[in-house]
């Protein structure tokens, strides 16, 4: 075994209790964040990440869908995982250079140490043993280094956006290859979040059915303003839809109670029902017996594997860029993006999104880097 030679700075983690997510910890490394590397491995710096609600999910999911995993942290704690950007700092493999850019998924941390593995012209893959029990499409790093598309502000949009627009892209796609259930419309809980907004815009593009959100009263505004909804109510409006409505309940909320009050006021109406996130963190579930059609969890990868059999090497991602500058184009008119450095301004955005009090107008793009 042998170590990294290098001068930087050691290991920084932004550490979450696995039980109480609002017990958070900044923890540095007390040996060299590099500590013992074999050959054919790579050190990353992580240079800034995006963290929207989205990163919720994934810590309220981590030990179910095993995102805790990704990057293992001390007993009782767990390193969410964010979409973001790492330069190679130093390389034991011989087809990766030191000074490139790699965009993937990354810890909330200063430093990733990577195996890689079926490496290409375009990306690569962490072969390490502990991340091969989720989706390949975690593990898998594009090689960015000169792409315009992934520097400045086109780049925050890429962490931002394009991962969650993918899961958008994804439930638009299922939901018409099913005809939307003979649906009238599809209804969307936490409806200012990056993935209901991705999704209210693909399924207005497709004008087969109506697109209804629902949103708390402080960002009607915001979601009325952004002209991808057809109709936009607040939680406190349900019962003013027409309970007659044949509908499609797409869940980003996680809210068992919204969601309870949704089935019994529509019924045998609910034609589907998905829970695609946890915009907020609730330890409730709800009933096991609903009127309507049962809640279920929208499952990405089996959606994407369908269709990548179906339409080919890359015909996934040929569909998502005829479609990707339209949706950018809204979020960048409708939006800011704010930028934090360090570790309390991470703890503070992390906490405001767990609280559900993050901006729904503004994208945050992190580093933990001062």
């Amino acid at each position: 075994m042998e170590r990294f030679v290098t001068d930087h700075a050691q290991r920084r983690d932004f550490l979450v209790g696995r039980r109480d997510l609002k017990n958070t910890k900044l923890a540095t490394s007390m040996k060299s964040h590099a500590a013992v590397a074999r050959p054919g491995t790579v050190l990353l710096k992580v240079d800034r990440f995006a963290f929207t609600s989205n990163n919720i999910t994934y810590a309220a999911l981590g030990d179910q869908l095993k995102y805790w995993h990704l990057f293992p942290a001390p007993d009782g704690f767990g390193i969410v995982p964010v979409w973001g950007f790492g330069e190679v700092i130093e390389s034991r493999h011989d087809e990766i250079r030191q000074g490139e850019r790699l965009f993937g998924y990354f810890p909330m941390s200063t430093h990733l140490v990577i195996e890689p593995a079926r490496v290409s012209e375009k990306g690569l893959f962490d072969g390490a043993a502990h991340r091969q029990e989720v989706s390949p499409v975690y593990n898998a790093y594009a090689r960015v280094s000169g792409d315009p598309q992934f520097e400045g502000k086109s780049g925050d949009y890429q962490a931002l956006l394009r991962p969650l627009f993918m899961l958008s892209f994804l439930v638009d796609d299922f939901l018409a290859q099913e005809g939307f259930f003979n649906a009238d419309a599809v209804l969307l809980t936490s409806a200012s979040s990056k993935t209901a907004i991705g999704l209210a815009y693909l399924l207005k593009k497709r004008r087969k059915v109506c697109v209804t959100g629902l949103t708390s009263a402080g960002n009607r505004a915001f979601v009325e303003g952004l002209g991808c909804y057809d109709k936009v109510v607040t939680y406190g409006e349900v019962e003013t839809l027409p309970a007659s409505e044949r509908i499609v309940i797409v869940d980003m909320a996680g809210n068992a109670g919204l969601l309870t009050a949704l089935h019994e006021h529509f019924k045998d109406n609910v034609r589907y029902s998905c829970r695609v996130g946890l915009t907020h963190v609730d330890t409730e579930q709800p009933p096991a017996k609903l009127a309507g059609a049962k809640p279920v969890w929208f499952f990405a990868p089996d959606q994407m594997k369908k269709r990548a059999q179906d339409w080919g090497k890359g015909g996934v991602e040929k569909r998502i860029a005829e479609v990707w500058t339209g949706f950018v184009a809204l979020f960048d008119g409708a939006t800011k993006i704010e930028s934090g450095a360090g570790g309390e301004a991470v703890r503070r955005v992390y906490l405001a999104t767990l609280e559900g009090e993050a901006r729904p107008d503004t994208g945050y793009m992190l580093s933990l880097w001062d």
